[in-house]
């Protein structure tokens, strides 16, 4: 996918995800994030955005801490949330294809620019469907190719990461496949007691599969709703449940 598609979804999936918080109330319970309020909810992902505008518009080479929420609720809360994703979406529409900034995780990207646009773009929107989950009513939907790269990024850049708790002590391995999405949609996620070894392809037998839909196998490997199909040993899907959060 192009970097410009990534801003588009961006764009899109923060307004969605404001206006979700807005109807559900800052109150109510975040039933996919079952520690969280929607008030919580909104205060993450608009400082997440936050940090994220300034570590391109001001070319940061080195990581910065994440800034503190405001004391707000409410309206006035999700007018911040609205603010901050209008300039975060301003700042990566500006900024030069050569950009030079921090980085986080090793999933393959062309450049900084095109990094902090996918990476915001899938932060977004996962938890955008945090926000409709409490809303209720019917999801907004993941595009197929988009829930692809997201599972991608999830499975070679998150968990390709020294601090990703997704080990075993005794070597498995675990296949992940999009079945709609054609014979490229397959990941193999080698585990050891140290972090994960993921190439995207159907590389040797796997003791488990995790498989369906590109969009309900992005939501579940995010852990937001069940795995569509388990096959082979179910031990390695309970323990993606228990290990996989980010």
């Amino acid at each position: 996918m192009e970097t410009a598609e990534f801003l588009e979804i961006l764009d899109r999936e923060g307004r969605l995800l404001a206006a979700a918080a807005g109807a559900a109330g800052t109150d109510a319970k975040v039933p996919t994030c079952p520690e969280w309020q929607v008030r919580d909810l909104v205060r993450h992902t608009g400082a997440v955005h936050r940090w994220a505008a300034a570590l391109v518009a001001d070319g940061h080479t080195a990581p910065r801490p994440l800034g503190d929420p405001p004391e707000l609720d409410g309206a006035e809360l999700v007018d911040w949330f609205r603010e901050g994703h209008r300039a975060l979406v301003d700042t990566l529409a500006a900024a030069p294809a050569d950009l030079e900034c921090w980085t986080f995780h090793p999933a393959p990207s062309p450049s900084p620019l095109a990094f902090w646009t996918r990476r915001q773009a899938h932060e977004t929107t996962v938890h955008r469907y945090d926000a409709e989950a409490a809303r209720g009513g019917t999801p907004s939907p993941v595009a197929r190719d988009f829930a692809v790269d997201g599972i991608d990024e999830l499975l070679r850049g998150f968990h390709a990461r020294s601090r990703s708790r997704l080990r075993s002590e005794e070597p498995r391995v675990l296949r992940v496949r999009a079945v709609d999405a054609g014979p490229d949609a397959v990941w193999t996620v080698r585990l050891t007691a140290e972090p994960p070894v993921t190439v995207r392809a159907e590389d040797g037998p796997a003791e488990a599969e995790l498989s369906g839909p590109a969009e309900l196998l992005y939501l579940a490997l995010w852990n937001r709703t069940a795995p569509p199909r388990v096959t082979g040993d179910p031990a390695l899907a309970a323990l993606w449940r228990e290990r996989a959060g980010i």
